[in-house]
């Protein structure tokens, strides 16, 4: 795993800017089996409220999310 990846799918997932999950893999340049890797790691451990919204097709929080990636 890597640390940048879940920076990146943080930062995408905000924006609202991810696509569906074949978009978001040629995004991170990941298969689309990492991405989903990926996600439901963060679901999981991390407690991410992460949907995909298929009328806007991409990757939301459903409620506000804060993840901290850095030492700040």
């Amino acid at each position: 795993m890597d640390i940048r990846i879940f920076i990146r799918l943080h930062e995408l997932i905000q924006t609202k800017q991810t696509g569906n999950l074949k978009q978001l893999a040629k995004k991170l340049e990941i298969s689309e089996r990492s991405v989903n890797y990926y996600i439901a790691f963060m679901r999981n451990e991390l407690k991410a409220p992460i949907i995909y919204d298929r009328k806007l097709e991409t990757y939301l929080y459903e409620t506000e999310c804060k993840l901290c990636f850095t030492n700040e």
